[in-house]
């Protein structure tokens, strides 16, 4: 990705005046130096966005410092956004796989996902910042539609980039947004799908930065971005322990496994687990699990594992599923990686549809095709790497009305192959 004002952020130039230096790996709380989460992370930016990322970092410490925007933040996500979100035992499902399946309902956030924690969070600071206008990337159109809705709320001006194939599988998120306000600018450069939305959105940024916040949707980016969204997700993971202690007399779950892309949804979940004894698992779409496939290398602003080829170049990552589409991982998962904390594993598209469809027949629950990975894991490792009767905690990140049509088209392309 190149931008105006400095040289292309995917390229590994450093910001100016920051020597990085790993440090000793951190824990999930504050980044190590110059946001590194070990070797991973950083500030690659073009020099006109440096200091954009300094006023950002400075005015989330503060803000996340003051118990009067916790608490306004806090009160908006109860009277607003639907929290706590339950966590939901599935007494058939579990029969049906031998372990006792948990699922922490991020569905039933207000707009359909656990996106709305982070935007509400960052749309807030945009206020405090002075700013009145966002602009967002967006896959599978859960963050675009977040952002929107927050922009509505709160009076923001809001331009959503999103790539012109995943406007074209996610039509209705299209269509929301724009019922919301926003305007949605199809992208329609390189894979046209998330990654080149990013690239776009970072570009509008530089651009237009004295009046612009970017709303960066994952755990992504360049510092503060993974620190400061994953603490704004990090709600998920502290209420599931919570109600999970509360559900199993005190003790935490064996397993607890959440979908990633970049990995918002995973990081807070993970967030509240992270000093527990319970086993996490990051699950990947197959074509896009930069864990297992990926190498370490610079792409939009943060050094992290990425999908490459052997002279550098970023290879397209490939899912059923528009929100895991990208050829990355957020630096603090290629961290809990490489320290042995997680685990990170694959699902194919066809374990995914299987997934799908399991859940909706035995709790009647669709959920996303996002996390139907993770749930396709479960589905796979019950009885096997998941012992008999283990507890297992599934991050549902979000409802699957947007995934039904592509679901019928799919499973209609099967029937009509056999």
């Amino acid at each position: 990705m190149s931008a105006p004002g400095g040289p292309p952020a995917d390229q590994g130039s450093p910001s100016v005046g920051h020597a990085f230096s790993p440090g000793p790996p951190p824990e999930m709380g504050t980044p190590g130096p110059d946001g590194r989460f070990g070797e991973f992370g950083g500030r690659f930016v073009p020099e006109s966005l440096v200091p954009a990322c300094m006023q950002l970092e400075e005015a989330f410490a503060a803000a996340w410092a003051d118990a009067s925007f916790r608490t306004e933040l806090s009160s908006v996500l109860r009277d607003y956004g639907g929290r706590p979100t339950p966590v939901t035992e599935c007494a058939r499902l579990s029969e049906e796989l031998g372990v006792r399946l948990l699922l922490k309902r991020e569905d039933l956030v207000h707009g359909g996902s656990h996106k709305l924690n982070n935007v509400l969070g960052q749309a807030l600071l945009t206020l405090r910042m002075g700013k009145g206008r966002l602009v967002a990337e967006t896959g599978a159109g859960q963050h675009g539609v977040a952002t929107a809705t927050a922009a509505a709320l709160l009076g923001l001006e809001c331009t959503v980039y999103m790539g012109e194939l995943d406007t074209e599988r996610q039509e209705l998120n299209v269509f929301r947004m724009e019922l919301l306000g926003a305007e949605v600018r199809p992208v329609r450069s390189g894979s046209r799908t998330l990654k080149d939305a990013v690239n776009e959105a970072l570009r509008d940024w530089v651009a237009s930065v004295d009046r612009t916040h970017y709303c960066l949707g994952s755990v992504m980016g360049p510092h503060p971005f993974p620190y400061m969204v994953r603490e704004l997700q990090r709600v998920v993971g502290e209420e599931a322990r919570a109600q999970c202690q509360a559900l199993l007399g005190g003790a935490d779950p064996d397993v607890v496994v959440a979908c990633v892309g970049g990995g918002s949804n995973a990081a807070g979940t993970f967030a509240g687990f992270a000093d527990s004894g319970a086993r996490l698992v990051g699950v990947e779409a197959a074509g896009g699990a930069a864990v297992s496939d990926g190498i370490p290398g610079v792409l939009h602003g943060m050094k992290s594992l990425l999908l490459q080829d052997e002279e550098g170049q970023i290879l397209e990552a490939e899912s059923i599923s528009a929100g895991l589409d990208y050829p990355g991982i957020g630096p603090e998962h290629a961290w809990l990686a490489a320290s042995g904390r997680a685990q990170y594993a694959k699902a194919t598209d066809e374990e995914v549809l299987g997934a799908f469809r399991l859940l909706a027949r035995t709790e009647g629950i669709l959920p996303a095709l996002e996390p139907a990975h993770a749930l396709a894991w479960v589905v796979r490792e019950a009885g096997r790497s998941v012992p008999r009767g283990s507890t297992v905690l599934v991050t549902l990140s979000g409802r699957g009305d947007k995934d039904v049509a592509q679901v019928r088209e799919l499973l209609a392309s099967e029937r009509d192959e056999r």
